[in-house]
């Protein structure tokens, strides 16, 4: 090219979870049955989607109004109906127009870090959903700043290294936190979260706080949305209907933005969010009109508890059969629907293996682990995924440097996900070994 083309940030745009398949399909090919246990999507685990919730869609979809535009922030009524929902809990007011949609939080996420100016950090989790870690490093060009999640304490933030990290480092502008949490599967307690957001206000920073996951939330866990705990820090709470619904499909998610008109250069930032919006028009306009007869039906609250008591089920069940593993650091799934399991320092030497019985998956392998780079726990996965045919992704994709993988606790049929933890138990003690 007679210019180089390439954004400074391209080399940080990365998503294992979605990568790992291409090489899943591979082994598929070569004869490997295989479980997808890398990616969040409930419908596509067999989740039965209710009569009454198609119902909803379907009589949408035959109104004329859901085939147009919208106003580029969202439904109105929508937003109105969202605003009253945070307004109810009494601790900040909002208005519809504090409410900006996008197709899906993936669209949302990377106009947040995008319209950031350059020189402007967020510091987010370690490990972090990728997404965000990728959306925040490229638009700096440079890898994530981060503060780092805690494997011998549940996972929760580890707050000294959050405040020196914040302290040190003047770029640091906005703090991102995401409760409950993806990978790890961690519920932050009210504490937590008051002390993030008192270490916001007294560097004069905002908030980003991801609550995609906050109707799943159990085994006796609680925990507060950004909104109650905030007071006058300017923040964003990311929301949307693709987990709790679940509808990931509808790429239907949003932004409630708090005390903007608390700090200019915070509300032109925001003005700067919408206008990126304003460009596109708008957000698709059916999922947005089905969001207040979905949350507010009668069967939507009794229909997530039967999930939510699924999800706490087998994060039972995969704890207790991983926690026997030497080798391992294994906490618990109290939200979401993920588990982050991380090996011992030291464990993985990088030359282990697993038995795999047909010659062609073998070749593929070998060319795999042999590639320059490649961590230590993202050699196990594509040993794990050729010896059983289970697939999940590194933990070290997640921007952190613990070693393990993540998997999700979506298979219905509670025999079969026995099977799979206990298989990946024998497996990780085979690796071991080796």
């Amino acid at each position: 090219m007679r210019n180089n083309i390439v954004h400074i940030g391209a080399g940080e745009l990365t998503y294992e979870i979605r990568a790992i398949v291409e090489i899943a399909d591979k082994l598929k090919a070569l004869g490997i049955k295989t479980n997808m246990e890398n990616i969040g999507d409930p419908v596509a685990k067999g989740e039965q989607i209710p009569v009454w919730m198609k119902q909803i869609v379907a009589d949408l979809a035959m109104k004329d109004c859901s085939y147009g535009y919208c106003p580029t922030r969202g439904v109105l009524e929508t937003r109105e109906f969202l605003a009253e929902m945070t307004n109810r809990r009494g601790k900040i007011q909002i208005s519809a127009d504090d409410i900006i949609f996008f197709n899906g939080l993936g669209d949302a996420i990377q106009k947040v870090y995008g319209f950031l100016r350059r020189e402007a950090r967020v510091i987010g989790p370690s490990p972090t959903y990728s997404t965000h870690s990728s959306g925040e490093a490229a638009h700096a060009g440079q890898r994530p700043v981060s503060y780092r999640l805690d494997p011998e304490n549940n996972w929760y933030p580890d707050l000294d290294d959050l405040r020196l990290s914040v302290q040190y480092n003047p770029a640091i502008s906005g703090i991102l936190i995401i409760n409950p949490d993806n990978p790890t599967g961690a519920v932050y307690p009210e504490r937590i979260l008051r002390e993030m957001v008192a270490i916001a206000k007294e560097y004069d920073l905002f908030v980003i706080c991801d609550e995609i996951y906050s109707n799943i939330v159990y085994n006796g866990q609680s925990t507060k949305p950004i909104s109650d705990l905030i007071g006058d820090v300017p923040a964003i709470a990311m929301k949307g209907i693709s987990k709790d619904a679940p509808w990931p499909g509808a790429r239907c998610g949003w932004i409630e933005v708090y005390n903007a008109d608390k700090d200019p250069i915070f509300q032109q930032y925001v003005s700067s969010i919408l206008n990126a919006k304003m460009v596109e028009v708008c957000s698709t306009t059916l999922p947005q009109k089905a969001i207040p007869a979905l949350l507010s039906h009668p069967e939507f609250p009794v229909y997530l508890e039967e999930r939510k008591s699924r999800y706490e089920r087998a994060s039972n069940l995969a704890y207790d059969i991983l926690k026997e593993v030497p080798g391992l650091k294994v906490n618990r799934t109290n939200g979401a629907f993920y588990m982050a399991v991380a090996f011992d320092k030291g464990r993985l030497t990088g030359s282990q293996t697993l038995p795999i019985t047909i010659k062609e998956v073998q070749k593929l392998v070998d060319g795999l682990v042999n590639q320059p780079g490649v961590s230590p726990d993202k050699r196990f996965v594509y040993y794990l995924l050729a010896a059983t045919g289970i697939c999940v992704v590194p933990l070290s994709s997640f921007c952190t440097a613990e070693l393990g993988f993540r998997i999700t606790l979506l298979e219905r049929n509670e025999a079969e996900l026995t099977k799979i933890f206990r298989t990946i138990a024998e497996s990780v003690t085979a690796y071991l070994a080796s």
